[in-house]
């Protein structure tokens, strides 16, 4: 079994700044750099039966991300570990994705990050997925929108978003479930929220981050799963006319797990057998976890 769609839940607390207020009493400066420029990071983590998913893959990453961005985060990963912990219980959400938000905070109007000096950290839950029915295979487009190569910004989740935000745009216009993205060489590199994958004779393949892509973390899961399943895997590239011909297609994401593709550009995609081991790997990993 996979997840079942997200349930609803209202009056949850927020976690903002070291206090946890009603979502209502939720707020950040209009001056927040966040929302001014995109000038921060995040990451969303699935929580299961009360426990973060790969906790410290996530943190690792926001923590270099940080660096990278030249942001003092005022938690250490150990004392947001506790918050996150306090905040699930006081919602009583063992089943929830948690959204961790942080941004460089108020300072001077203008690009100059020299005077913010107090960054703005935010926790969030919503509720959903618990167990329940198998996923239904995904309907995905090709997005018009074009992802650069060797992109050091790439490697976090960055506030910045746009490409993302109007490829998934066009998916929801054209009835799909997630949009894929090409990269400036025409390569079909990454979905807006997820990381791609294929099966080709017997091997798992996957575009490497020099394509432009996010080191997901449950990317990296399913990377683990294949060398235990003792599968082939390559980091290769794809054109979405080498895609139609592959022998099954699925992507990877934090809030699903893994999701098999059904058709691309509405053209139906096969099904391959090595998928259904991977994504029964991949329950019982999060299930041991």
């Amino acid at each position: 079994m996979l997840f079942s769609v997200f349930a609803l839940k209202t009056g949850v607390l927020i976690f903002l700044n070291g206090q946890f207020v009603p979502e209502e009493r939720a707020v950040v400066s209009v001056f927040d750099r966040g929302f001014l420029y995109g000038d921060g990071l995040f990451e969303t983590i699935l929580i299961f039966n009360s426990k973060p998913f790969r906790w410290a893959q996530h943190l690792d990453r926001l923590e270099r991300g940080c660096e990278f961005l030249k942001i003092n985060l005022p938690f250490s990963a150990e004392s947001l570990r506790g918050f996150a912990d306090e905040l699930i219980t006081k919602n009583e959400m063992p089943h929830a994705l948690l959204r961790l938000t942080v941004s460089r905070g108020v300072g001077t109007r203008g690009y100059s990050p020299r005077d913010a000096k107090r960054p703005t950290v935010v926790m969030s839950l919503r509720a959903g997925p618990g167990a329940g029915a198998p996923m239904p295979r995904w309907r995905l487009i090709i997005s018009s929108y074009r992802l650069p190569t060797d992109d050091l910004f790439a490697q976090f989740k960055t506030t910045n978003k746009l490409p993302q935000i109007l490829a998934r745009a066009e998916a929801d216009a054209a009835g799909a479930d997630e949009a894929l993205l090409q990269n400036i060489n025409g390569f079909v590199v990454e979905g807006t929220s997820s990381n791609l994958f294929w099966i080709k004779d017997g091997t798992i393949c996957t575009p490497p981050l020099a394509a432009g892509i996010l080191p997901g973390v449950t990317r990296a899961v399913v990377l683990e799963i294949c060398r235990a399943l003792n599968l082939r895997v390559t980091e290769t590239t794809a054109r979405a006319d080498d895609l139609k011909q592959v022998d099954g297609v699925f992507v990877s994401l934090t809030s699903r797990g893994v999701v098999e593709v059904a058709s691309l550009d509405g053209e139906p995609m096969k099904s391959s057998p090595l998928f259904a081991g991977i994504r029964e790997k991949y329950w019982n990993l999060l299930v041991a976890s």
